[in-house]
């Protein structure tokens, strides 16, 4: 079982075959691998390469590459990995079979669909496990377990079991099975994602809990995993259900949260995969290429996990990112060795200030977002006497100038800040400024009675401030009073959400041109929208009007909130 932390850089978001249309070949990953040894050069640390999704021929059973795209098989990839100490990985679709022809060995356990694969009956288990160990004598030392089906189960079983009895025998089946993998291949890694969670109930209707922030707090991922596998990913990054002008805060917040769900549910840091980091050039990560990424590392290692994860384009990054990237690991990750990583504050989808706490034997770093529409003074956690009293801002978003003493940071809306405490309180440590991410110096709520504008939309009027912009928010709920996500569909034929839910501002009789981040096709949807009018486009003092709609198709419940802000010129 993982007893360090470890880097893994998985090529996923490079290339995207499922909310986009680029291809996973062997020219790409090689690519991706020579940029990962040209990082390394400069410092940045990476232990494993996992080959994401689509390496394998459907119908080989996971002992065959598909072609064209790997003429020569797996080869080249695997001697470059391992003679430059680089540990492969290959990521696995579970009992899930992605074919209308699985090798003879899976049929007898087939569902009705032929999706799934009974791991209780049947061939599949032992010729998937026999596959790994197949792979694992070729070097391969992690596997990551994808789109798992709990219910798989013959025709005969169906009509003889409950569906909770499936469930539990594919578990102990599975369960079972990595045991004695783990055991015949001792230094193997496993990483569990899609599938093993449960849906939340509420009411009648079912919600996966990867899919929203709004959702209460249940018992979703059973512990007994822990047993097998390595680490468990809390969800693929995707907008949280907090509305952020800053379009990739709204992501930091949707992975902090779920870091905070898998805690709660007997999940310690270390073992949580949080995914968080994922640049690229692909719709998965909404295009984003390396926007906001410092702050979006910064986070995903202050979550404490031993299994960082990074995702995507590797080329993105220059010589100085890397060295910036090297920098911000050898702060971080002793300290998630040391193994006194904690969590502070609220819960993230509650839209108010939380954090990460890293502790060493004489330093610390506090890492705070705050995620309100507010100016906010963050209580910081009490640190060990050993630590002394010394702080230091080390990083953060630009714009707002935060304040610092023992136990507080004053942080603007959408802020997040890392604080060195003790030896990392010295300025060696700094690690600059995001620049990409402005955040105002000032903002306070100004009144808005938005009313319903038939069944779609809201509206309001108000005079327009003095010396200061508009911020203005929108956001929608279904009938339970949870996050309705809308979504136009993936790239790059999707529908982007600027024209799903809409903001117009309206003063003497012209259109104001508004600011939006959120305009893009978003697989995984949104439950809000929010714009801002600049103050150079406002006339102070005279009425305006703001309308905001929907274009979803389930009935939902409309709310906005208006803001006046500024910022330093």
């Amino acid at each position: 079982m993982i007893r360090h932390p470890v880097s893994i850089y998985i090529n996923w978001a490079a290339y995207d075959e499922l909310s986009d249309n680029v291809e996973l070949t062997e020219e790409l990953a090689m690519r991706q691998l020579e940029e990962l040894l040209r990082l390394r050069r400069l410092g940045v640390r990476f232990d494993y390469y996992l080959m994401d999704a689509f390496w394998y021929a459907r119908d080989g059973g996971y002992r065959t590459w598909r072609k064209p795209h790997w003429p020569n098989g797996p080869d080249a990839w695997l001697e470059r990995c391992l003679s430059n100490g680089v540990l492969p990985g290959l990521w696995v679709s579970g009992n899930t079979t992605h074919s209308h022809d699985p090798v003879p060995a899976w049929r007898d356990s087939l569902d009705a669909g032929g999706w799934g694969c009974c791991m209780f009956s049947g061939g599949f288990l032992n010729h998937f496990l026999e596959s790994l160990r197949l792979w694992y004598a070729r070097g391969v030392r992690l596997f990551k377990f994808d789109f798992m089906h709990f219910g798989a189960a013959t025709p005969a079983l169906e009509r003889s079991m409950l569906p909770s009895e499936i469930r539990a025998h594919n578990m102990a089946a599975l369960i079972a099975g990595l045991k004695q993998l783990r055991a015949d291949c001792p230094d193997l890694m496993l990483l569990g994602y899609n599938g093993f969670e449960e849906p939340i109930k509420i009411g009648e209707s079912y919600y996966p809990p990867q899919s929203n922030t709004s959702l209460p707090i249940r018992k979703v991922l059973d512990t007994k995993w822990l047993e097998v596998f390595d680490a468990m990913y809390c969800g693929d990054p995707r907008p949280a259900d907090v509305p952020a002008a800053r379009f990739w805060r709204a992501k930091d917040v949707y992975s902090d949260h779920m870091v905070r769900v898998y805690e709660l549910n007997g999940y310690p840091l270390a073992r949580i995969d949080n995914s968080g980091f994922m640049i690229g050039t692909t719709g998965t990560c909404y295009y984003r290429k390396t926007a906001a990424w410092k702050g979006m590392l910064l986070l995903s290692l202050a979550r404490g996990g031993w299994a960082n994860t990074y995702y995507g384009n590797l080329d993105l990054l220059s010589g100085a990112d890397a060295v910036w990237f090297a920098k911000a690991q050898s702060l971080f990750l002793p300290l998630q060795a040391f193994g006194q990583s904690m969590t502070f504050g609220a819960l993230p989808g509650t839209a108010q200030p939380y954090g990460f706490l890293n502790l060493g034997r004489n330093r610390a770093l506090i890492t705070v977002v705050n995620p309100a529409q507010a100016v906010l003074e963050v209580e910081l956690p009490a640190l060990p006497p050993e630590i002394g009293n010394e702080r230091r801002i080390l990083f953060c978003d630009a714009g707002f100038v935060p304040s610092l003493d023992r136990r507080h940071v004053r942080l603007g809306p959408e802020q997040m800040a890392v604080i060195g405490a003790g030896a990392y309180a010295a300025p060696e440590h700094e690690l600059g400024t995001q620049e990409d991410v402005v955040i105002p110096s000032d903002i306070r709520r100004v009144q808005a009675d938005f009313v319903q504008a038939g069944d779609r939309a809201i509206t309001t009027t108000l005079q327009a401030p003095e010396r200061a912009g508009l911020r203005i928010v929108f956001r929608q709920t279904d009938a339970r009073g949870i996050a309705k996500r809308t979504t136009g569909g993936s790239p790059p034929n999707g529908i982007s959400l600027g024209k799903l839910l809409t903001v117009s501002a309206h003063q003497a009789g012209r259109e104001i041109a508004l600011d939006i981040e959120y305009d893009k096709a978003i697989w995984s949807g949104l439950s809000w929208a929010v714009a801002e009018a600049p103050a150079n486009r406002l006339q102070a003092g005279a009425p305006m009007t703001i309308h905001c709609e929907t274009k979803e198709g389930d009935a939902v419940t409309l709310t906005g909130d208006v803001f006046a802000v500024r910022y330093d010129s």
